[in-house]
């Protein structure tokens, strides 16, 4: 695999499509016996909030990781526990060296600020493992002065994408 098809983003999805995405291609390659590591989001649709994520679970360890804040912080209307997703990146780093294929969740507010998953980003590429991930349209632009040559999939074209 080039270096320019390290990073695959899922996209034309709803969030909801792009993480049951996500979760098909790491049973599917976990099943043919990859060693994939990383972070899925879990659905958390309560009606009153704006983020329907509310754990990571580590691919890995199966362990869940809590990312969502039940009151908000007052400088903002977002729920993200910001240092719930730095602790399950904290968590899945050391497994990266090992793996076949990295999953991360989401691209999304943290990371566009360098923060949240986006050391596990970094441990994975200067590792040499491919990447995929879903991005936020709210930070495109950050998302691609990061990964300038990422490759665009739908959903379906995902699991050919690991043996391209």
């Amino acid at each position: 695999m080039s270096a320019m098809h390290r990073i695959a983003v899922v996209e034309d999805a709803t969030s909801a499509e792009a993480a049951d995405c996500l979760d098909r291609a790491v049973a599917g390659w976990q099943a043919a016996g990859r060693r994939v590591a990383g972070v899925l989001a879990l659905r958390d649709d309560a009606p009153e909030r704006t983020c329907s994520a509310g754990f990571l679970r580590d691919i890995g360890s199966g362990r869940d990781f809590s990312i969502h804040l039940d009151t908000s912080p007052s400088d903002t209307s977002c729920h993200l526990d910001a240092e719930g997703v730095t602790a399950a990146c904290a968590a899945l780093i050391g497994q990266i060296p090992a793996s076949d294929v990295v999953v991360l969740s989401k691209f999304g507010k943290l990371e566009s600020m360098g923060k949240g998953l986006f050391p596990a980003f970094e441990a994975a590429l200067a590792a040499g493992r491919p990447v995929v991930t879903t991005i936020s349209e709210k930070h495109r632009a950050e998302w691609e002065a990061f990964a300038p040559d990422a490759t665009y999939l739908r959903g379906t074209a995902l699991e050919g994408w690991l043996e391209s």
